[in-house]
């Protein structure tokens, strides 16, 4: 019976040296190695990456991480360094509570997370005022918000749609 995985001895080339690379043999372990890749590399990055390197990633997302959705993964595991914009389990932005928004500038917002407007690193809120009306916020450049607090308080009446 064959290891679980066996050292493979990469060619040499006139530009590197020799490199040895712990390949998987079968496709389960392959399987593995790229969950582990995903969890322990890729989403940590998406964490923390400024606006900048996302758009990048964004346009080479398909060689990066397959077919796997941008907004579904990218997008919503760099949202994910606010918890409180995010759902487990869901892509995007967290539309079901109202939030206050900590800006870098000191400037402090509140509104509704626009999931269907919040696209590449840019957040849109939606403010209630008290007559009824909405009123759009930002959008804010993910690298511009300093922190993001759940609010309590009603939920938005919102009548745009009919």
């Amino acid at each position: 019976m064959l290891p679980a995985r066996t050292e493979v001895t990469a060619m040499p080339t006139d530009s590197s040296p020799d490199t040895a690379v712990d390949a998987p043999l079968s496709f389960d372990d392959l399987a593995a190695s790229r969950r582990r890749w995903i969890e322990q590399v890729l989403r940590p990055w998406c964490l923390q990456a400024a606006l900048k390197h996302l758009r990048q990633a964004d346009l080479e997302w398909l060689d990066i991480a397959g077919r796997a959705d941008a907004n579904a993964s990218l997008w919503t595991w760099a949202w994910d360094r606010f918890p409180e914009l995010t759902h487990e389990g869901l892509p995007g932005v967290n539309e079901t509570h109202r939030v206050s928004v900590q800006l870098r500038d000191g400037r402090l917002v509140e509104g509704f997370p626009d999931s269907r407007r919040s696209r590449r690193g840019m957040l849109v809120l939606v403010q209630q005022q008290t007559d009824g009306g909405l009123t759009d916020l930002g959008p804010f450049s993910i690298d511009d918000i300093a922190s993001v607090r759940r609010c309590d308080g009603p939920v938005l009446n919102d009548d745009r749609d009919h």
